[in-house]
């Protein structure tokens, strides 16, 4: 029986457009290392530590892939990096909020869930710092006390789609994959938790549709996830 409801953020918890996200961050970003790099060959450089964080399988930290890949890149000029990034995340990043929204079905659902006895978890894709996701869920609406457990670029030790991320979340929270369902708006990053027989919602809002795509167990809109929430059972 399902008792564990986990969320992805960006596009299910925090309602966004990720090319309007993506264009927004980035040029806040960028503006930190304007002596470094021209916008190309920054997000080339960006992009270039995320590929080498989602494709890693080894049980290293994302936080330690992703340096480690940047090192490769910036050489002696890391520790430079890595300080302009925090001073980014705990000043600029706020900027960012401009690119996201609020949806109050989700907030209601959350609340909703909350009294029903369901525990919640947000399996966001750990590539940011723990400040960002913080500062995510506080855009959204939502209060951090409210989730059990929460994913991030520190702590956890693989990125979406692997499915060892699932198998992490599930060991940390210590529930089985027939106790979860997973809810989130991408077709395969969010869905393929469902290889791990992990129940799955897509929220069709700000759906991230791919060419090889897995099917969700369930899917509709925010109202349509709210209307699900209402007749889901109450955990005792």
């Amino acid at each position: 029986m399902i008792n564990t409801i986990l969320f992805d953020l960006d596009g299910t918890l925090l309602p966004m457009d990720i090319k309007v996200f993506e264009k927004v961050y980035f040029g806040s970003l960028a503006k930190h290392f304007t002596d470094k790099h021209d916008m190309q060959s920054f997000i080339a450089l960006i992009w270039g530590a995320t590929k080498a964080m989602v494709a890693n399988t080894e049980h290293r930290t994302n936080e330690d892939v992703f340096m480690d890949a940047m090192k490769q890149m910036v050489h002696e000029q890391l520790d430079e990096y890595k300080a302009r990034f925090s001073h980014f995340y705990q000043t600029d990043f706020d900027e960012v909020r401009q690119s996201v929204s609020r949806n109050e079905d989700i907030l209601i659902a959350i609340k909703m869930l909350k009294e029903k006895g369901y525990q919640l978890v947000i399996a966001t894709n750990p590539m940011f710092p723990r400040l960002a996701i913080l500062k995510r869920i506080e855009w959204a609406g939502l209060n951090i006390e409210d989730f059990s457990y929460v994913t991030s670029f520190e702590d956890n030790h693989y990125c979406k789609p692997q499915p060892k991320f699932y198998q992490e979340v599930l060991s940390e929270i210590g529930k089985s994959a027939s106790e979860c369902l997973m809810v989130g708006n991408d077709t395969v990053e969010d869905l393929i938790a469902s290889k791990l027989n992990i129940a799955t919602y897509l929220i069709e809002d700000h759906a991230i549709k791919r060419e090889e795509s897995f099917l969700p167990t369930y899917q509709g809109t925010y109202k349509d996830f709210l209307a699900f929430v209402k007749d889901l059972p109450k955990i005792n």
